[in-house]
């Protein structure tokens, strides 16, 4: 069996683990609406979701220090079913919160052991390769709010999460499958210690940190709380706010081939430090236009821009790193980055349920993103930035 047709296994999975991370944020206002609470105050499940994302990342990096990546990779599947099964049954806030870090566990560790290993089967074409199987995920977030909403139509949100357990169970198969009949790539047979990693590549690792820490908790908290942030400050209902995330999403499609493609093409730091720049102006904008026809447009434009920065900075990384240092001091990297992004909608949750504003806090958030654009630009041009590629 080709690399490509482990490729496509890759793709399979990885739209199954980003399903379990994203689907709370089109589930909190049904969620809300059966616990009697607020979709705001419910910030906390979604960023227990992507906690869960982030706490197994560095044990994972230890993991492939002594296991093949394929064979993580294999387990984050089997995580998923069974995490998946147990929040099907949540009956309450805390039993839900607890069900979604559970599930974003098997979402971090995949990711870990997955995008070292998809680097290292296309080495000549990262960035494409990173960005087709960015793409695969993104589906998963464009699925998400139009597959629940057409299962309450026929049952309760529990249900998706039986179906989630279903599917991952059948992609796990298919990927142990697949992985048995390739010869794979043996890049990572020198990576065995992460402090090793961690000490030779700190400013590589300290750099993709700044790069992703800001905008990441920002569109954290934006994309979770976009379909109360709708319905509160623009009057929104919420199954049109829930097309308006999905195209949010969708938008990310073309974006991650596309800046794949780019990043195998162009300067590093110049493309990514550009990307947030726009997301801060882009958000900032958002709080400005009102009307169905201007949300859409700006639902999809921030939507291709914040998805544009993940294939641009998981090539910047991967291409730069060496093959002794490149899963120990990438885990290093996604750990410390995910720990950052993942309070972005329990801590906007929070401020907004105690009185503060929408708009205002998006706008404050945005303006202090422009302000760390202008910092490492600064630092680029006087060469205090590693500029990337092997």
């Amino acid at each position: 069996m080709s690399r490509r047709e482990l490729f496509g296994s890759l793709c399979v999975l990885v739209f199954l683990v980003n399903l379990a991370r994203v689907i709370f944020a089109p589930l909190l206002q049904p969620a809300a609406a059966d616990f009697g609470v607020s979709a705001a105050s419910l910030g906390i499940v979604t960023s227990a979701a992507w906690l869960g994302s982030a706490a197994p990342r560095l044990p994972t990096g230890l993991l492939l220090t002594r296991f093949e990546r394929h064979h993580v990779i294999a387990v984050t599947g089997s995580t998923l079913v069974l995490t998946a099964g147990l929040t099907a049954l949540a009956d309450s806030v805390a039993h839900l919160t607890v069900g979604a870090f559970l599930m974003g566990l098997s979402s971090g560790s995949y990711f870990i052991a997955a995008n070292p290993l998809v680097s290292e089967l296309f080495p000549d074409s990262v960035g494409t390769a990173l960005g087709i199987h960015g793409m695969a995920s993104q589906v998963a977030a464009v699925a998400a709010p139009l597959a629940l909403s057409a299962i309450l139509l026929v049952g309760s949100w529990q249900t998706t999460f039986v179906l989630i357990a279903v599917v991952a169970a059948l992609g796990t198969t298919a990927l142990v499958w697949a992985a048995r009949k390739t010869n794979l790539p043996d890049a990572g047979a020198d990576d065995r210690s992460v402090l090793t990693a961690g000490r030779a590549q700190w400013r590589l690792i300290l750099t993709g940190i700044a790069f992703i820490g800001a905008a990441g908790f920002l569109w954290n908290a934006l994309f979770n709380l976009y379909g109360d942030y709708l319905a509160v400050v623009k009057g929104i209902d919420p199954a049109t706010g829930r097309l308006l995330l999905s195209a949010m999403f969708g938008a990310g499609v073309p974006a991650f081939f596309v800046t794949g493609w780019l990043a195998d093409r162009v300067p590093y730091i110049p493309l990514i430090l550009a990307i947030i720049g726009s997301f801060a102006l882009s958000v900032i904008a958002l709080t400005l236009v009102d009307g169905l026809a201007a949300l859409a447009a700006m639902s999809l434009l921030i939507g291709y821009i914040i998805h544009s920065l993940f294939p641009a900075l998981d090539t910047y990384m991967l291409d730069s790193l060496p093959d002794r240092h490149r899963a120990s001091a990438y885990a290093l990297y996604s750990a410390s980055m995910m720990l950052v992004q993942a309070l972005g909608s329990g801590t906007v949750g929070t401020f907004i349920s105690r009185g503060a504003e929408y708009n205002r806090t998006f706008r404050i958030l945005a303006v202090a993103l422009l302000g760390l654009v202008c910092l490492l630009a600064v630092l680029d041009q006087r060469n205090l930035l590693p500029a990337g590629g092997r």
